[in-house]
């Protein structure tokens, strides 16, 4: 039982880490002497060198996407927190729904971000 738990543990664990990885470097288009990602545009030299960063444009859909990433790093992290909280208090053979129900809105909110496509070039 002891290595269940903390198998559960190192998974949270784990799952927080791919969040925050995610939200912070994802890397969406890189070519032709610019590369964008979730918060800003940055142009670089041909050797590699970083010139300019900017903002990422405040499109709705992109700052909807970065409204989805920070939701889900949030209820993951209230996800562990419950987690411990429920490991303490509740009876023997206890259920963690209320810890499950968080980590999948985490899971889902992912999800979004992943599936999100930007505006179509003709749209523009």
């Amino acid at each position: 039982m002891l290595l269940l738990l903390l198998g559960i543990i190192v998974l949270h664990v784990a799952v927080l880490v791919l969040l925050f990885v995610s939200t912070i470097v994802s890397q969406w288009i890189v070519g032709n002497g610019h590369a964008t990602d979730l918060w800003q545009n940055c142009s670089t030299s041909s050797s590699g060198n970083v010139h300019h960063c900017f903002s990422s444009s405040p499109n709705e859909w992109l700052q909807s996407v970065q409204a989805t990433m920070i939701l889900s790093i949030i209820f993951s992290v209230l996800s562990l927190f419950l987690f411990f909280c429920q490991l303490f208090t509740l009876t023997k053979g206890g259920r963690f729904y209320i810890t499950g129900i968080f980590q999948i809105l985490a899971g889902k909110l992912w999800m979004v971000k992943s599936v999100w496509k930007g505006p179509s070039k003709s749209a523009e």
